[in-house]
C-alpha cells in the first residue's frame, strides 16, 4: 500500500474542451473569485495536498477552440495568495515562466505568500518560450527559445539564493539591546551569470519552508534533467503504467546521478477522471462530453481560422487509414467500416468503448465524432466510479509507476467535487490518502524535509548542489527502488 501525493490542477471553467458547455458548468471566468473558493474549500476538507495553478502568458480567439480555459484566467501568484486567505493546510502552488519572470520580483512574492499562508506556497517553474507571450514581454522569441533552459538553471539558482538571504535567526529584534537585525546573518545573493544578474539580498524573511517546493513539467530530455536535478515535484504526462514506470526510474536515476537523495524527487501524473454513481452513469457523462466537441466538418464553409487541424475528418482518414471526407460526423461507426481500419483505428474504437459505452454492438454505436475527440483530445482519463478510478490509482502507486496524481476535472463544479465527495472517501479508506493532514506545510504534505540555507556551508556556490538534501554527494549516496 503506498501513500499517494494527491493535488488538483484547478482550471476554473473545466479541464476539458467542451466542460464549459456541459449543463450547469462554469464557463464565465468574471465568477472565477467564487468557483475557486469553494474548490479550495471543498479540496481541503477532502485533505487533498495541494491546488496546482497553471498558466499561459497570451491569449486569442484560438484559444477558444484548442484550450478554452485559457483564454481568460487569473495570475496563479494572485489565485494562491486569495486561497492562503481562506484556507488553513491545504498546499498552493502557482506556476511562473522563467523565460520572463524577474527572479527578483517573483522570489519576493513567493516568499511572501509562503510567510503570510504559514508555509503552503509552492512553485512550478516553467521554460517554454511562445510568440506572442515573448511580444507581451518585449523578449525576442527565437533567442528566448534557445537560452530557455540555460536561463532556467540559473533562474533557479538565484531564487534559492534570494529565498535564504536572511538566516532563520538572523532578526534579533531585542528590545533591550536595541539589536534589530545580526548583518552576519545577512546574506548577498551575488549572482552573475549568462543570463541573470542579481546582487541581492531578498528583502523578505527565510521563507517558512525554507526553500518552496518547485515543480517543474516536460518531455524533451533537457527538461527531465532540470525536473531531476532542480526540482521537488516532476510532472510527466504518460500514455500507460509501462511508460509511466520507465520514467520514473529514469528521473530517479538522474536525480541519483546529480548527487542528491532520489526519493525527495516526487513523479507526478496528470489524469482526468470521469466520475460516475456507476460506471454506465461515468460514460454517459463521457459520451456527452465527447458529443459537445466540436470538429471541423460542424461548419460546411469551412472551420474558423486556428481551428484545431488534428480535430477533424482528414485527420481521422489518416489515423484509421480509410478516407472518411465527406461523412457526417454523426454518422455511425458500423462494423464492415471498422473492419476496413488500421490497428490504430481499431485501437481507437475500442478507447471509446472503455470511455462511453458505445460499442459496435450496442444499441448506440459510436460515432466519427466519437473518434475525432478520442484522437485529438489529449487528456488521460479514467471513466468509472470512485471504486473504479480508486484502484486505478492504486494500481498505479503499488506498481511504482508514480508518486501521486495532479486531477483536472473536465466540469466544475461538478466533476471536481464528485472527486471530493466520492473517490476521496476511497482513496482514504485503501490508505492511499490520510483523513487528516499530517503535516502544516507543503513540503510536510510532500514527504520533503526542509533544506538547510545554501549559505550555511560558507559558500553558496558549493552549497547549490546540496540544496536538495543529498547525503554527502555520491560517496553516502544509493538508489532507492
Amino acid at each position: 500500500m503506498t501513500r499517494l501525493i494527491i493535488g488538483a490542477m484547478v482550471r476554473a471553467i473545466g479541464a476539458y474542451p467542451s466542460g464549459w458547455r456541459y449543463p450547469g458548468a462554469h464557463r464565465d471566468p468574471r465568477g472565477d473569485a467564487a468557483v475557486l473558493r469553494r474548490a479550495a474549500e471543498v479540496a481541503e476538507a477532502a485533505r487533498l495536498d495541494y491546488l496546482f495553478f497553471g498558466d499561459w502568458l497570451a491569449t486569442g480567439h484560438d484559444l477558444e477552440y484548442h484550450d478554452p480555459y485559457l483564454v481568460a484566467r487569473v495570475d496563479p501568484i494572485a489565485a494562491i495568495t486569495y486561497l492562503a486567505g481562506v484556507t488553513s493546510r491545504i498546499g498552493l502552488i502557482a506556476t511562473a515562466n522563467t523565460s520572463y519572470s524577474d527572479p527578483y520580483t517573483l522570489a519576493r512574492a513567493t516568499a511572501s505568500v509562503d510567510l503570510l499562508s504559514g508555509g503552503r506556497a509552492g512553485l512550478n517553474l516553467v521554460t517554454g518560450a511562445e510568440p506572442r507571450a515573448a511580444a507581451n514581454h518585449g523578449v525576442d522569441f527565437h533567442t528566448a527559445n534557445e537560452a530557455r533552459y540555460d536561463r532556467a538553471v540559473e533562474f533557479e539558482i538565484v531564487l534559492r539564493r534570494l529565498w535564504d538571504s536572511f538566516d532563520d535567526d538572523a532578526i534579533v529584534a531585542d528590545a533591550s539591546s536595541g539589536v534589530y537585525l545580526d548583518p552576519q546573518k545577512l546574506h548577498a545573493t551575488d549572482f552573475h551569470g549568462e543570463h541573470l544578474s542579481v546582487t541581492g539580498p531578498l528583502n523578505v524573511p527565510r521563507p517558512v519552508q525554507g526553500h518552496l517546493p518547485l515543480v517543474h513539467a516536460g518531455i524533451s530530455p533537457r527538461s527531465r534533467l532540470f525536473a531531476a536535478q532542480s526540482a521537488d515535484l516532476a510532472l510527466v504526462a504518460v500514455g500507460d503504467r509501462e511508460q509511466a514506470i520507465a520514467i520514473r526510474e529514469e528521473l530517479r536515476s538522474l536525480a541519483f546521478e546529480s548527487g542528491r537523495d532520489d526519493r525527495t524527487l516526487k513523479v507526478i501524473a496528470p489524469v482526468l477522471p470521469i466520475v460516475g454513481e456507476t460506471r454506465e452513469h461515468a460514460q454517459s457523462i463521457a459520451d456527452e462530453l465527447s458529443e459537445l466537441v466540436q470538429i471541423a466538418e460542424d461548419w460546411p464553409g469551412g472551420p474558423p481560422p486556428a481551428f484545431p487541424s488534428n480535430r477533424s475528418l482528414a485527420q481521422l482518414s489518416l489515423l484509421v487509414g480509410v478516407d472518411l471526407a465527406g461523412l457526417s460526423p454523426d454518422r455511425s461507426v458500423t462494423p464492415p467500416l471498422v473492419a476496413e481500419f488500421s490497428d490504430a483505428g481499431q485501437e481507437l474504437v475500442e478507447i471509446v468503448a472503455e470511455r462511453t459505452g458505445r460499442s459496435l454492438s450496442g444499441e448506440r454505436p459510436p460515432t466519427l465524432r466519437h473518434l475525432v475527440v478520442a484522437a485529438s483530445v489529449n487528456a488521460s482519463m479514467i471513466v468509472g466510479t470512485a471504486d473504479d478510478i480508486a484502484a486505478e490509482f492504486e494500481a498505479w502507486g503499488d506498481a511504482g509507476a508514480v508518486d501521486g496524481f495532479n486531477v483536472l476535472s473536465a466540469v466544475q463544479p461538478q466533476q471536481f467535487e464528485a472527486f471530493a465527495f466520492q473517490v476521496v472517501p476511497e482513496l482514504q479508506r485503501r490508505g492511499l490518502l490520510p483523513t487528516e493532514y499530517e503535516g502544516e506545510t507543503l513540503r510536510e504534505h510532500l514527504g520533503l524535509a526542509r533544506p538547510e540555507s545554501v549559505h550555511a556551508a560558507g559558500d553558496p556556490v558549493v552549497a547549490v548542489g546540496q540544496r536538495h538534501g543529498s547525503r554527502g554527494r555520491l560517496a553516502s549516496a544509493r538508489r532507492h527502488p
